[in-house]
């Protein structure tokens, strides 16, 4: 997904929050359908690829001047992401499981859902 797609998906009705907990819980189902099915390594690819898009996007975001979010949160958000890049290789290669990956999304789905109703 390219940083235009993401802005493109926010100026519909939902709010920013609701857009990107909505993609996360998209990708996050399709890293779990992934590993149920029992993909290993490159056949992961297309799912790995998605989840790498959405997370280098955020990172951009984050680094982006003008961007409202605190300080803490956008650097926790980009150390997050540059993780994301590391593990995902790994992932791919065979060396490590999905399953981080797909603690990682749904922590941050987690903490969105309580933004999303605090709001």
């Amino acid at each position: 997904m390219s940083l235009n797609a993401y802005r493109r998906a926010q100026s519909v009705t939902e709010t920013p929050r609701a857009t990107e907990y909505r993609l996360m819980s998209q990708i996050t189902g399709e890293l779990m359908d992934a590993r149920d099915a029992g993909l290993k390594a490159a056949a992961l690819m297309p799912a790995l690829h998605r989840n790498r898009e959405v997370w280098s996007t955020f990172a951009t975001l984050c680094g982006a001047p003008g961007n409202r979010l605190p300080d803490e949160l956008r650097a926790s958000i980009i150390s997050i992401a540059l993780w994301v890049e590391r593990h995902t290789s790994a992932v791919a290669t065979g060396r490590e499981s999905i399953e981080d990956l797909i603690e990682v999304n749904r922590a941050i789905i987690n903490g969105l859902a309580h933004e999303n109703l605090a709001a």
